[in-house]
């Protein structure tokens, strides 16, 4: 069986999963690639350094039933799992609480933290099952599980849970040698954060212009994290454009 590793990378089709999938490629790894759409995720599996040593494998990730396919299918193929990067996420579009639809509310705590949750619990039990045991999952924060932005119930609550469920699962998988770290992300641009640069609304109601930063530098540093070993853990990691308010008052 290949020594090589493995990693199952969520919302691998675009931003910060894609770049990830072609930073650990090109470090060697082998991947199991998954998002909801099928024609991106094949682009990312191309973008790779070795294609074929990348495993696409589409769906809903808030699917109980499909995320155990997920993992299970990945064992089938590589025969071990190292790596979960937790990075899907959704947010909430702008939206005031008292507008906030419940439908919305409940879809981005769903990708945001409830598929965080399966795919954690599918990772914990092939931890747990290997000889030796162990092995590492990265949770995709935010700035926001710190300081919320204005009108993001909904993504702020779920990224503060995810610093929870960080929390717990590294509480229950040390003494498996089962390594969880939350990587906290400021304004990398992605579709996600590319609005930032046309002004965000700050809590004083100002609009105020934000720098972003090239993707590339998360993926290195998940690539980074990744090869520590196992009885070393980075339980948060901050990494963001230097220009971004956060620390302190804006």
């Amino acid at each position: 069986m290949s020594t090589e590793k493995v990693a199952i990378i969520t919302g691998a089709s675009s931003g910060i999963g894609k770049h990830t999938a072609i930073a650990l490629s090109a470090a060697g790894w082998r991947l199991t690639l998954t998002a909801r759409r099928l024609p991106e995720l094949q682009e990312t599996k191309a973008a790779c350094a070795d294609p074929e040593k990348c495993f696409v494998v589409d769906g809903d990730i808030t699917d109980e039933a499909f995320v155990k396919r997920l993992f299970e299918q990945t064992i089938h193929r590589f025969g071990r799992l190292d790596l979960l990067f937790n990075n899907a996420g959704m947010s909430d579009k702008a939206h005031p609480i008292e507008d906030m639809p419940l439908e919305l509310f409940t879809s981005v705590v769903n990708v945001n933290l409830v598929a965080s949750f399966l795919c954690t619990r599918e990772a914990f039990k092939i931890f747990k099952s290997q000889t030796p045991t162990g092995g590492k999952i990265i949770n995709n924060g935010s700035l926001a599980a710190h300081v919320p932005r204005p009108h993001s119930v909904a993504y702020a609550c779920s990224k503060h849970a995810v610093s929870g469920l960080t929390k717990s699962s590294t509480i229950e998988g040390r003494q498996f040698d089962i390594s969880v770290t939350q990587i906290d992300i400021g304004n990398a641009h992605t579709s996600m954060a590319a609005g930032h640069t046309l002004g965000a609304l700050q809590p004083d109601g100002r609009r105020v212009v934000e720098p972003t930063f090239d993707p590339v530098h998360v993926a290195q540093t998940v690539v980074h994290i990744a090869s520590l070993p196992n009885s070393v853990t980075v339980l948060d990691f901050n990494i963001m454009a230097t220009g971004v308010p956060f620390a302190g008052r804006g």
